[in-house]
C-alpha cells in the first residue's frame, strides 16, 4: 500500500462531530435514503419534483427510526449519467429546508459530487457530505471541505457511473481500496478535515463477487481508524444472484445488513428503515449479552 502507512491505526472513531455536536457511534446508525431523482435503480421518480411527498416520506422514516436523511437528486447507479449542479440545486434545496424545519434536530445528508451543491446545502441547514466520488469528478470540493466544517463519506469508486462497471479488474480489490483510501484520507487531513467516515462503494466498479468480498473484509478498512458505512439496501448484488427484482430484496437486504453490523459496520444505508432498525435492536441485543 503506498501511504496507508503514514495513516495512525486505531480502533475504529466512536463518535462524529456535527457543528460541534457529537454524535455516538457505540450503537450503528440508520442512513435513510431519500432520492428526489428519476431514475434511481429502486424508488426513482417517486419524489422527484414535489417537496410536499419528499417531506412526508422524511416524516415516515424519522417515525420508523432513521438518525440520518441523506437526501440526492442524481442517480448513482450504474450507468447513469450525472445531472447539473442546477438540476440538484433545484430539487434538493426546498426539501432541506422543509425537513430541517420541521425536524430541526434530524440529521440531515446529502448525497452530491459538486461543491456548489455540497455548500448550498450546508448552509441551509444539512449536517453531512455524501459524495460517492471520493472528490474525482468536482476537484472545487476537497477544497471547500474545511470551510463546511461537516463530516465528509469518503465512498471508493474507479469512475464516473456510466463507465464504472467497466472498470473491475483491480490487481488486488483490497490493497488498491486501500490506497485509494490512503490518498484521499492524507489529502483531507493536510486540508484540515477533521471528521471522516469511509464507504466501500459496494455496487460501485465492483462485480457480484467483488462486492461479497468486500462485505467479508469490512471489518479489515478498521485500520484507518474511522466509521464505516454500508450502502448495500435493495443492490444488484442481492437480487440478482436471487433473480429477483429489487422490489423483492428486502429480506435479502435485512440478511446482509446483520452481516454487515456482525463486520463492525456503523452506519446503514438503507431504503427500508423499519426492518433496519429491528435489525440493529437484535443485533444490540447480541452484542450486549455476550
Amino acid at each position: 500500500m503506498k501511504s496507508i502507512d503514514k495513516i495512525t491505526k486505531l480502533s475504529s472513531n466512536t463518535t462524529i462531530n456535527l457543528q460541534g455536536k457529537l454524535i455516538s457511534l457505540q450503537k450503528p446508525l440508520i442512513m435513510g435514503v431519500l432520492n428526489l431523482t428519476k431514475d434511481s435503480f429502486y424508488d426513482g421518480g417517486r419524489y422527484i419534483n414535489n417537496a410536499e411527498k419528499a417531506l412526508l416520506r422524511a416524516k415516515e422514516m424519522i417515525e420508523e427510526g432513521a438518525d440520518i436523511i441523506d437526501i440526492g437528486a442524481c442517480s448513482t447507479r450504474p450507468n447513469a449519467i450525472l445531472v447539473s449542479e442546477k438540476e440538484e440545486l433545484d430539487q434538493i434545496i426546498p426539501v432541506i429546508g422543509d425537513i430541517r424545519k420541521a425536524f430541526p434536530d434530524i440529521i440531515i445528508s446529502i448525497d452530491t459530487v459538486w461543491a456548489k451543491v455540497a455548500e448550498k446545502a450546508i448552509k441551509e441547514g444539512a449536517n453531512i457530505i455524501n459524495d460517492i466520488s471520493g472528490g474525482q469528478f468536482d476537484t472545487k470540493l476537497f477544497e471547500i471541505l474545511p470551510s463546511l466544517n461537516a463530516p465528509y463519506i469518503l465512498t471508493h469508486t474507479p469512475t464516473t457511473p456510466d463507465k464504472m462497471q467497466e472498470k473491475t479488474n483491480y490487481k488486488n480489490l483490497f490493497l488498491d481500496i486501500c490506497d485509494y483510501f490512503s490518498e484521499r484520507i492524507e489529502k483531507l487531513r493536510e486540508l484540515g478535515v477533521k471528521d471522516i467516515i469511509l464507504d466501500l462503494g459496494f455496487g460501485f466498479g465492483k462485480t457480484v463477487e467483488q462486492n461479497y468480498f468486500l462485505l467479508n473484509h469490512i471489518q479489515d478498512f478498521k485500520t484507518f481508524g474511522l466509521p464505516i458505512l454500508t450502502g448495500i439496501s435493495r443492490k444488484t448484488m442481492i437480487y440478482k444472484p436471487l433473480d429477483i427484482t429489487a422490489e423483492q430484496a428486502l429480506n435479502g437486504t435485512t440478511f446482509l445488513h446483520a452481516f454487515a453490523l456482525m463486520n463492525k459496520s456503523n452506519i446503514l444505508r438503507v431504503h427500508d428503515v423499519k426492518e433496519a432498525k429491528q435489525c440493529i435492536e437484535l443485533y444490540h441485543l447480541i452484542e450486549n449479552n455476550r
